[in-house]
Parts: structure tokens; C-alpha cells; sequence
């Protein structure tokens, strides 16, 4: 079934109108503006937006706005539309403007055969940028059918310095010594830790609901309607289960266990088909043991939640948790999580470990402890035994700043909110 024509144009125009009233708050993320984009990554995490920062920028360039078409494939309007609506699509933009189109297309993965089409336009040398919250068929189509022609971009949501632009919140690094200002940002920081970086939850008053609301939508429709899930309970179950285990590796084995434990039957095939489910919606990613054989990496990972306000969804009194997960999504994108590993060997547990970085970091919510602040302490000691870092760290809650330096081994102590914001001090 084709799309009425008269549709697409009353789209195109709403579409453009609707941009132009937009607030913007302006994500730290370069677009190359010389290859066409796809910009992936998890629902409500601001592609859309940074398609409007795109054009924006555009516009500041010289461009003018009749020359984007912009389409977001989940308006309901557009409910039928297929591969050979793109021409049409296409055809109505040239009976209202007379400019070659600067192409925006929004959850292109609601489109089946949607890649001929971005290779077609890509081929011609026209400009083109798209989104999708699905990795499994975006990663596959590039891979296929896209290859070289695309600039593909990963968008998390806010990072917590954008966190603190969006609300406004001015700071440098003097006014990080005032009590005043320390206090606000805490609190800010609180804040985000519990409830994440999804920018439209930032102010909102049931940020709980919210979030909830976006997990539903990614569970039923990314997860369970695009895959035919028929086992919804044993999914349930893992997703629990791996939000319980954060901070601990834990295998397929394990996960399959703790499903048939409660009379659910399914086999260890499914549950590594269902944690794939998930990673390709982007609500979860894992990281390796280093120390352990290349069969273990693969089978006996960690898992986090790509934004800890979904984590919040499923625990309570999780602050440790929390702390944890916000400092490996930092690393992850700052990094890469291909190049970022926990290291378990000999009684040895360093929490995160960056090879080409020469960095180990313990994340500890708490030093008050004398023991904890012992053990944290000897485990990098002993780490740089055998692996000389450049930088050994202690991200704590809130503990003040200082520098331990231990049989000549030197270890940062520094509270993650500041270490946030002044990380290009202490890992760069």
C-alpha cells in the first residue's frame, strides 16, 4: 500500500515546522559533514534531536530550511510505507521546493529494504543522515549493503556534563572548591545517577514513570514483537537477574539457572539468543575479563545497563550498583567497550581495566572503612605487580581528593562527580 501523496507533503512540511520551534541543548558529538551518517543507539537517547542540531548548523553554513526533508518513520501517518514510497517521497519534495534535498530520515529501521534506498542516495553524492534504535539490522544492513559509504555514530544519552547543561547549571573548575557549589552539584549528581541521562526525563516530576514507559516500549517492541519472543517470562526473569548482577561477572550457565529455578523451562541457547535480543536494542552491553582464556570472555562477562535510570527500574537501595554503571558507561564512551576490560584472576578483582590506556580503576562507593580502603588499595598494588599502569584510580561516592602513593605505586582518589567533569585531567 502506497502512501497518498498529499500525506507526504502535509509530513514534510509538519515535520520542518515542528524543528524550527525546537529548544535545543547541544550534544558533544562531531558529525563529519563530508560522507552521509547513521546515527544508532537506544530510543529517546536524542538522535532526533541531533538531526536537529545538524540542520541548525546547517542553516548557520548557508543552507536554507526548504531544503530538508525530514521524515521520523514512527508517525503513525506513515503506516504502510515501504522501499518504493522513497521515490515518491522524493517526487513530493521537489513539487514543493525547487533545491536538491538534504535528507533526514529518522527510525529508518521501521522500513524493511530501507539500506537500497541510503545506498542509492549515497551513491549519487547527495547528503543524507539517519537514525535507527535497532543494531542487529542497522550493524547487518551497513555491513551488507552499506559498507564504506556511511559514517556511523553510537548516541547514549546525556553524559553528565551535558546532564548539567541541560539544567542550566554553570560551573568551572574554581567554583568546584566552593561548598556552595559542591553541594548543588551533588545534588545534580544524585540526581543523575538515579534517573539517567534520557534527556526528556531531565524535568520531569515522575521521572520514574518516564523511564518505565521508555523500557516498556524497548522491551515490547524492540525486543518482543521484532523477535517473536514466545518465552516473555524467562525474559522478565533475565533481565532482573542480570540488573541483580551488575558489579559481579556472571555466565550463560548461571542465567540460565537462575531462570529454571523459578519453573521456567528454557535452554542456555535461548537465553544467549535473548541477551543478544537485548544488546541490539541497546538497553544492554557487557565487558571481558581480561585475565581469563578467550573462551571464558565470551561466556563469563559483566553486564551494564546502557543508562542507569533503567538499572533504578529494577533495584532498590542500588546506589553502589548505580556508581558502577555510570563509570563503565564513561569509559564505554570514552573508549570504546571493545577496549575496556575487567580484570578476575588469583583472588584479584580490578573493576576496570584499559590496556592501550595503561589505566586501572576500583570503583568503591565508600572509603570510610579502614578494611575497604585497604583492600582497594592493595588490589592495585598488587595489579601493578605484573601490569605497570600509568594511572591507578579509586572512584569513590564522595570521598575528598588525594593521592596515595604506596611502595611507589601511586593511586588517585577522586569522587566521580568531579572526575566526570575533570576526566580529561585524570585519564586523557
Amino acid at each position: 500500500m502506497s502512501i497518498e501523496q498529499s500525506i507526504l507533503q502535509k509530513i514534510i512540511v509538519d515535520r520542518i515546522e515542528i524543528v524550527k520551534r525546537v529548544s535545543l541543548v547541544e550534544r558533544d558529538i562531531n558529525i563529519e559533514d563530508k560522507m552521509p551518517v547513521v546515527l544508532t543507539g537506544i530510543r529517546r537517547s536524542g538522535k532526533s534531536y541531533l538531526l536537529y542540531q545538524i540542520m541548525y548548523k546547517l542553516i548557520e553554513q548557508g543552507h536554507t530550511w526548504n531544503e530538508f526533508l525530514y521524515i521520523n518513520f514512527e508517525d503513525e501517518r506513515l503506516i504502510g510505507f515501504d522501499v518504493s514510497d522513497f521515490n515518491t517521497l522524493l517526487d513530493v519534495f521537489h513539487y514543493l521546493s525547487d533545491k536538491e534535498p538534504i535528507l533526514f530520515l529518522d527510525e529508518i529501521q521501521n522500513i524493511q529494504g530501507w539500506e537500497k534506498f541510503a545506498r542509492r542516495i549515497a551513491d549519487e553524492k547527495r547528503m543524507i543522515y539517519i537514525t535507527g534504535s535497532n543494531a542487529s539490522v542497522l550493524n547487518k544492513d551497513i555491513e551488507s549493503t552499506l559498507g564504506g559509504r556511511y559514517l556511523v555514530k553510537r548516541v547514549c544519552p546525556y553524559d553528565f556534563i551535558e546532564f548539567l547543561r541541560a539544567k542550566a547549571f554553570q560551573w568551572n573548575r574554581r567554583s568546584l572548591s566552593s561548598s556552595k557549589e559542591q553541594g548543588q552539584l551533588l545534588n545534580l549528581f544524585d540526581e543523575y545517577m538515579k534517573y539517567g541521562g534520557f534527556p526528556e526525563v531531565l524535568n520531569l516530576i515522575n521521572k520514574r514513570d518516564y523511564l518505565s514507559s521508555i523500557y516498556s516500549k524497548i522491551f515490547l517492541g524492540d525486543v518482543i514483537a521484532r523477535y517473536l519472543v514466545g518465552n516473555v517470562k524467562a525474559l522478565e526473569v533475565l533481565m532482573k537477574k542480570i540488573a541483580e548482577s551488575i558489579r559481579q561477572p556472571i555466565s550463560y550457565s548461571r542465567l540460565t539457572n537462575v531462570v529454571k529455578s523459578i519453573g521456567i523451562t528454557v535452554s542456555k541457547t535461548t537465553i544467549i539468543q535473548y541477551i543478544d535480543y537485548l544488546k541490539d536494542a541497546y538497553l544492554i552491553y557487557h565487558i571481558d575479563n581480561y585475565s581469563s582464556k578467550i573462551v571464558d570472555r565470551t561466556t563469563n562477562p559483566k553486564y551494564y545497563f546502557i543508562d542507569t535510570g533503567l538499572v533504578n527500574l529494577f533495584l532498590f537501595e542500588s546506589d553502589p550498583a548505580l556508581l558502577e554503571n555510570l563509570v563503565a558507561s564513561e569509559l564505554v564512551r570514552k573508549y570504546g567497550n571493545e577496549n575496556i576490560y575487567f580484570y578476575q584472576d588469583n583472588n584479584l578483582e580490578i573493576d576496570f581495566y584499559i590496556p592501550e590506556q595503561s589505566i586501572a580503576i576500583q570503583v568503591c562507593y565508600s572509603m570510610r572503612d579502614s578494611d575497604t580502603r585497604t583492600r582497594e588499595i592493595e588490589a592495585l598494588k598488587r595489579f601493578n605487580q605484573s601490569k605497570s599502569m600509568k594511572k591507578n584510580i579509586i572512584l569513590s561516592y564522595n570521598h575528598k581528593e588525594e593521592t596515595i602513593v604506596d611502595e611507589g605505586i601511586e593511586i588517585r582518589v577522586i569522587p566521580v562527580y568531579r572526575w566526570l567533569l575533570e576526566n580529561s585531567e585524570y585519564i586523557d
